[in-house]
């Protein structure tokens, strides 16, 4: 695959076929994003497109499930997606479902008609970044959407057929509001009933417009540990029922499952790394570098070792 920039997607899409159709991120301005600040977003002829179908088709690939890269793919007008879409039929006609990222204005912009018929051309998961449940903090980082949008947006395309599967990050709403978020979260995922949700905590990082924010004293960050207990209120207050995948990359803690068969077992796990971490020094996640070869600052170690 001829691929520019990082690839970057759920966990979930690990094993589908990735086809690029645009290079960036067509909204881009998320404070606390580093993934696409060093490229000039455009879209990827179709001519490009289609050869990437041909060369998996000719190597004797058939995939059952693709995956549209990069951000926020669905932000595409109607009729060049569409384009694509038939183009992946014409190769692989034994595949069942095209996901993508989306955000809440990207599925704003296309009337119940067009998302209906995105759902019949074979789209199913939409990666929505709700991140934070607190209208003030998705003001704040820059997020395309308050929750009363967000509502309106997923009750949408949950009409047409369409799957929402949501992004979240725990640290987001900065320090001592933890809490304070998890609540209004769990609240959130409640009410809209994501089949998955994607716990990305917060990295800090240095080349990003919140690190300035960081710097002046206009954001205060949360630590790891308040990161943990926050999710653990999160896992506590869910009571409709999804597949949880939680990454702290930065201390190396994983807490997946679904919820809420799964519910003591990821509470335990978080409880035994909550204890490992209270009364100690406190610990932030400042990293730089691209992904995925993020650093972590002062002992420039890997963040992910390859």
């Amino acid at each position: 695959m001829d691929y520019e920039g990082q690839i970057c997607r759920a966990p979930m899409e690990r094993a589908s076929f990735m086809l690029p159709v645009m290079v960036g991120c067509s909204y881009n301005r998320c404070k606390f994003c580093n993934l696409f600040r060093h490229l000039d977003y455009r879209e990827l002829p179709i001519e490009q497109i289609e050869g990437e179908l041909k060369r998996v088709k000719e190597a004797g690939g058939c995939p059952k499930k693709i995956f549209l890269g990069d951000g926020n793919a669905f932000g595409l007008k109607m009729e060049r997606l569409l384009r694509i879409l038939e183009r992946i039929h014409v190769y692989f006609p034994e595949c069942m479902c095209i996901n993508m990222d989306a955000t809440v204005t990207s599925i704003q912009q296309k009337s119940d008609q067009e998302l209906r018929l995105l759902y019949e051309n074979g789209v199913r998961h939409l990666y929505l970044g709700i991140e934070s449940g607190l209208d003030d903090v998705l003001a704040f980082m820059e997020k395309d959407h308050d929750t009363s949008q967000a509502y309106k947006a997923i009750e949408r395309l949950k009409r047409a057929g369409l799957i929402y599967d949501a992004h979240i990050m725990t640290g987001v709403a900065g320090r001592g509001r933890g809490q304070e978020n998890a609540r209004a979260l769990a609240e959130f995922l409640n009410r809209t009933g994501p089949a998955h949700v994607v716990n990305f905590s917060m990295f800090l990082h240095k080349e990003v417009p919140l690190y300035r924010q960081i710097e002046d004293g206009t954001y205060i960050p949360a630590d790891e540990l308040e990161n943990l207990l926050e999710e653990r209120t999160l896992l506590k207050l869910i009571e409709t029922e999804f597949l949880y995948d939680g990454f702290h990359d930065y201390i190396e803690v994983r807490v997946r499952g679904k919820l809420s068969r799964d519910r003591e077992k990821m509470v335990k796990k978080l409880d035994q790394v909550i204890c490992e971490y209270e009364g100690g020094e406190k610990l932030y996640s400042y990293v730089q570098g691209e992904c995925p070869n993020l650093q972590r600052c002062g002992s420039l170690e890997n963040v992910w070792n390859s």
